[in-house]
C-alpha cells in the first residue's frame, strides 16, 4: 500500500522584498478596498436608486437594491471568506500556494469588475455575485499568502514580513473607512473598485514568477464533502440568525429552527471532523496549545470590530453627526495600528509572544472601557472616542504580529496553508459574528433602553436618545467580555518560551 505522508516541496528561494510587496497588495484588496462597503453604502443606494421618492422618510418606491439587500451585499463578503478560507488554505497545501495566490487576486478582479458594472435591472444580482466573489477571492489570499511568509521567511526576516502583512490586513482595514468616505465625495464609489483592479493586477505582476510552493503528496487525498457541506450549512444558518433574527422574530420558528440547524451541525462537524481521514478542519493543529491560544484569541480580538460599528451608528443616530464626520474620528486607529506593528515585532523578539499579546488585548479593553460612558454630552464623549480608537488601534498593533507569528511558527510545514485557513477564519468569522451579535443587541435594545444602565449611569444633554446610548453600553459591555476571554485563553494556552511545533506541547 502507497504512502500517504504528506512531503513538503523543497526549494532554495528565498523572500524577497517583490513578492512582499505583491503579498501586501493582494491582502489590501480586501481589508482595504472591499471593506469600504460597508461606509460607502449609502451612496451606492442613492446613486442605484436615484432621487428619494419621499425625502423625508428616505425611501424610494421601487428600489433596485433595498437598504436591507445593501445589508446583506456588505457582510456576505466576510460571510464567503470565512466559510471558503479553509478550503482555499488546504488547497493550496496541494495544488500551490502561488497559484492559489493569483488566482485570488483573478477573482478579485472578476468580483470588483461585477459591482463596477452594477446598475439597471441587474444592479442587485451583479452587487451580490461581486461581493460573493471578493469574499472568495479573500479565502484564496489570505491562507496561501500567509503560508508563502511561513515557507519563503525566517527568523527576524519572517517576524518582519509577518508585520508587513499585518499592516495589509489591520492597517487596510483601519484606512477602509476613511478611504471610502472621501474616495466616494470626491471621485464616486465605483473608483474605489477601479482602483482595486489595478492594485490586484500590481499583486499578480510581482507575483508571477515566483517558485510554487506546496505539499507533495504521497498518495490520493480525498476531499472532506460531508465536512464542507455541514460546515457550510451551519454556519450559515448561525449568520442568517444573528442578521436577520430581529427582523424574521427572535421567537419566530424560522429563527429557532435555523439555531438548532447551526447548534447540531457544529456538534456533528466536530464528529466527522475527529473520524475523517482527511478533515479540511484539522482539529488536531489544535493539540498545539499555542496555535489554539493564538487562533481562540484572534477571533475574539477580531469580534471587537463590533465596538467600531455600534459607538459610529450611536454617534450619527444619537448625536447627529455626519457618517464623514463620525467616521473622522477613527483616524487615530488606522494611524496607530500603521504606526506601531513594527513595534509589535520588536516586542514579540523581545518578549516572545505571550507578553505583548496579553498587553495588546489589554490596551483593546481600555478602548472598550473609555467608549461605555455614553451618559456624556457628545462634545465630551467624541474626545473619549478618540482616544478610545487610538487605544483600539494600538492594542491590536500589539497583539497582530505576536499571534500571526506565534500561530505560524507553531505549523507543521505540510500543514502551513490548512492551518494559516483556519487561523484566518477565526478572523473572519470573528469579525463577522462579532459585529453581528454587537449590532443585533443594540438594534434590539435601541427602542426600548436597558433600565440597570440608567441605574448606573446618568444621561447629561437630550432625554430623546437615552434608549440608544444604553443600547450602545450593553453592546459594549459584550465586546469587554470578549477581551477578557481573549486574555484568559492567552493566558492558559501560550507559553512564555516558544514551543516545538513537532511536538504540540
Amino acid at each position: 500500500m502507497a504512502s500517504t505522508t504528506p512531503v513538503p516541496a523543497r526549494t532554495t528561494f528565498q523572500g524577497n522584498d517583490r513578492l512582499l510587496l505583491g503579498i501586501v497588495l493582494g491582502v489590501v484588496t480586501f481589508w482595504l478596498f472591499a471593506g469600504s462597503m460597508g461606509t460607502v453604502a449609502p451612496n451606492v443606494l442613492n446613486e442605484i436608486n436615484g432621487a428619494y421618492s419621499d425625502p423625508a422618510k428616505k425611501v424610494w418606491d421601487h428600489p433596485l437594491i433595498s437598504p436591507d439587500a445593501m445589508n446583506l451585499a456588505v457582510s456576505i463578503t466576510a460571510l464567503f471568506s470565512g466559510m471558503f478560507i479553509v478550503i482555499a488554505g488546504g488547497l493550496a497545501d496541494r495544488i500551490g500556494r502561488v497559484r492559489i495566490s493569483l488566482l485570488g487576486n483573478g477573482l478579485s478582479i472578476l468580483g470588483a469588475l461585477l459591482i463596477v458594472f452594477a446598475a439597471g435591472p441587474v444592479a442587485l444580482p451583479l452587487m451580490l455575485a461581486g461581493r460573493a466573489v471578493q469574499g472568495l477571492s479573500a479565502a484564496c489570499i489570505m491562507p496561501a499568502t500567509m503560508a508563502l511568509v511561513k515557507t519563503y521567511w525566517d527568523g527576524p526576516g519572517r517576524q518582519r514580513a509577518v508585520s508587513m502583512w499585518s499592516i495589509g490586513s489591520w492597517g487596510g482595514s483601519g484606512l477602509a473607512s476613511i478611504l471610502g468616505g472621501y474616495v466616494a465625495t470626491f471621485a464616486g464609489w465605483r473608483w474605489i473598485f477601479i482602483a482595486a483592479i489595478v492594485v490586484s493586477a500590481l499583486s499578480i505582476m510581482l507575483m508571477w514568477g515566483t517558485p510554487e510552493s506546496r505539499v507533495v503528496q504521497a498518495g490520493p487525498r480525498r476531499f472532506d464533502l460531508p465536512g464542507v457541506l455541514v460546515f457550510v450549512v451551519a454556519i450559515l444558518s448561525l449568520m442568517i440568525v444573528l442578521i436577520f433574527g430581529s427582523k424574521i422574530g427572535w421567537g419566530s420558528p424560522v429563527t429557532l429552527g435555523l439555531l438548532v440547524v447551526a447548534v447540531v451541525g457544529i456538534i456533528a462537524l466536530v464528529g466527522l471532523e475527529r473520524r475523517s481521514a482527511n478533515p479540511f478542519i484539522d482539529l488536531a493543529l489544535f493539540k498545539n496549545r499555542t496555535f489554539t491560544g493564538a487562533t481562540v484569541s484572534n477571533f475574539l480580538l477580531n469580534g471587537n470590530i463590533g465596538m467600531l460599528l455600534v459607538t459610529q451608528q450611536l454617534l450619527q443616530l444619537a448625536g447627529g453627526m455626519k457618517a464623514s464626520d463620525a467616521g473622522l474620528l477613527t483616524l487615530g486607529y488606522a494611524v496607530t495600528i500603521i504606526a506601531f506593528i513594527r513595534v509589535g515585532e520588536k516586542l514579540l523578539q523581545r518578549f516572545g509572544p505571550r507578553l505583548p499579546m496579553i498587553w495588546g488585548s489589554g490596551i483593546v479593553g481600555i478602548a472598550v472601557i473609555l467608549l461605555m460612558p455614553t451618559n456624556l454630552l457628545l462634545g465630551q464623549y467624541q474626545w473619549f472616542a478618540i482616544v478610545a480608537y487610538a487605544l483600539f488601534g494600538l492594542g491590536l498593533a500589539f497583539y497582530a504580529t505576536p499571534s500571526t507569528d506565534a500561530a505560524l511558527a507553531n505549523l507543521p510545514a505540510d500543514k502551513a496553508g490548512t492551518g494559516s485557513g483556519i487561523y484566518k477564519m477565526a478572523s473572519s468569522l470573528g469579525s463577522a459574528i462579532g459585529a453581528a451579535i454587537s449590532l443585533a443587541v443594540f438594534t434590539a435594545l435601541g427602542s426600548t433602553g436597558a433600565q440597570f444602565v440608567g441605574d448606573v449611569l446618568t444621561n447629561h444633554g437630550r432625554t430623546d436618545n437615552i434608549d440608544l446610548r444604553q443600547a450602545a453600553v450593553v453592546a459594549l459591555v459584550f465586546n469587554l467580555l470578549m477581551v477578557v476571554v481573549a486574555i484568559a485563553s492567552i493566558m492558559m494556552t501560550v507559553p512564555k518560551g516558544r514551543e516545538d511545533s513537532s511536538t504540540g506541547k
